[in-house]
């Protein structure tokens, strides 16, 4: 007959031997999962501008939610300055990446896996523009950034404002033109701070919500969700499904995101 208590003893024994492990691995599986990339890009991003942007002439405000006039955006980092507002968005990713300003998705490649996301300019353009909106400031003076952080690679040429980690640091010390006197800065800071929301969870959650039924609105869209195109209804021609319907992307044979109809 087996002795369960034994057989516990030891294995709790085994256990206090490497308990050390478990706080590390606890931690690596944190920063794996989807919250924990974005946590980590955060305090990479904010680490290299509190380290290489003078306290004196840029502002750093984190984490920013704002109403809008269908829910809410929620801005990463914005940096207010003389020089200009640069709204930050952060994309934590590795691969390969494809893109460029126009196309309404972009491409990340993984060895032979290969998904689409969301063209991160086009994101970060509704970021913009609510704060253009809510300050009443000309868009001239509002700079969109872009920063990746990950062990991700650019293979197709990318505009000045997509970097690379501490890239954007070169990016927004190259704007050296004094385009907003400091007492505005000062009040830009100040209604910043004023008209967002408070960081709840509650805020979080409403957010994560109002940002899922946008996607859902988009799937429900006739657009090709891979490279945003217009699906158009076709028939199959040859082979087991010869006759039957179905959606294939307008962009083909660069394209050959096919669905079925329902």
């Amino acid at each position: 007959m087996l002795d369960f208590s034994a057989i516990f003893a030891s294995a709790l024994a085994n256990l206090i031997q490497v308990w050390y492990l478990i706080p590390p691995i606890l931690i690596i599986l944190f920063f794996k999962s989807p919250f924990g990339k974005g946590l980590l890009g955060e305090i990479l991003v904010n680490f290299a501008a509190n380290v290489r942007l003078d306290k004196q002439k840029y502002h750093l405000i984190k984490n920013v939610t704002l109403p809008t006039e269908d829910g809410t955006t929620q801005i990463d980092h914005i940096v207010v300055s003389e020089f200009g507002i640069f709204v930050i968005e952060t994309k934590n990713m590795r691969g390969w990446i494809f893109g460029d300003e126009k196309q309404k998705t972009w491409t990340q490649k993984i060895y032979k896996h290969t998904s689409t996301f969301q063209n991160p300019l086009h994101q970060n353009y509704k970021h913009a523009k609510t704060i253009e909106s809510a300050l009443g400031i000309d868009h001239s003076k509002i700079f969109s950034v872009i920063v990746f952080i990950g062990d991700s690679t650019f293979k197709t040429e990318m505009p000045e404002n997509v970097t690379y980690a501490g890239g954007f640091i070169g990016y927004i010390k190259s704007k050296t033109d004094k385009i907003i006197p400091q007492d505005e800065v000062n009040k830009i800071v100040s209604a910043i701070e004023s008209g967002r929301l408070s960081r709840t969870i509650k805020t979080h959650k409403e957010h994560v919500k109002h940002v899922q039924n946008i996607v859902k609105e988009k799937e429900n869209t006739n657009l090709c969700p891979k490279c945003g195109s217009e699906l158009v209804l076709r028939v199959t021609k040859q082979g087991a499904n010869k006759g039957n319907e179905f959606y294939g992307c307008s962009n083909f044979p660069k394209c050959r995101y096919t669905k079925q109809v329902i």
